[in-house]
């Protein structure tokens, strides 16, 4: 492969497509990055993983959008007239600068965070939006988080929303729109592993 090659992968909250990941990262033996981004993030704005979770792609709200921090290594600005970026675009940025770098390192799996975006212009992307049917994503959510199927669904429609509004307000796009990615899956049609084969076929193609 002249190009090595990154699968990005944008998914609906209980479609599987963390699961999907995994079961790629592991097959194809490269890295899965997802949640760690924000602890790398984190890390490097020198601040408390729990804060930049705080506005990671599912947890937007409107206090830590407007909260502001200093530049790394410049804890005094605070007191100064310099203007300081918004916590969540300095972790947006910042989570946008790390993708770059692993991407240039070589082949890996990354989920969400806006990726297939940030990597746009990388030849060897393949960019795929994992999709299920509402049921299946409800049993999901319910058994993972022992909840009833009323609670699932309500956090199904919450964390989509909020997942929507940080794509779209960060990329310009339409969340799961088939003019936005290159490949749109239903896992309810295939499965986790029938998904997974098809992509698998896909990366060892190119």
């Amino acid at each position: 492969m002249a190009e090595h090659r990154i699968i990005t992968i944008g998914r609906q909250f209980g479609s599987g497509g963390h699961e999907i990941g995994n079961i790629l990262a592991t097959r194809l033996e490269i890295p899965l990055y997802d949640n760690n981004l924000v602890r790398m993030a984190a890390e490097k704005l020198d601040i408390r993983e729990e804060t930049a979770r705080a506005v990671d792609e599912t947890t937007l709200n409107s206090f830590l959008t407007g909260y502001v921090i200093a530049p790394m290594g410049y804890k005094e600005a605070i007191r100064s007239d310099e203007y300081t970026q918004p916590l969540n675009e300095q972790v947006y940025e910042l989570q946008s600068e790390i993708i770059r770098k692993l991407s240039r390192r070589g082949a890996c799996v990354i989920v969400g965070r806006c990726a297939d975006y940030i990597l746009k212009d990388h030849p060897g992307c393949i960019d795929v939006f994992i999709c299920a049917d509402h049921k299946d994503r409800i049993r999901r959510i319910a058994e993972r988080y022992d909840l009833s199927e009323k609670k699932a669904a309500d956090k199904i429609k919450r964390i989509d929303r909020e997942r929507k509004y940080y794509y779209e307000s960060h990329t310009g796009l339409d969340w799961g729109s088939p003019l936005s990615h290159q490949i749109l899956m239903n896992a309810s049609r295939l499965g986790l592993e029938g998904t997974a084969d098809v992509l698998e076929m896909i990366y060892r193609a190119g």
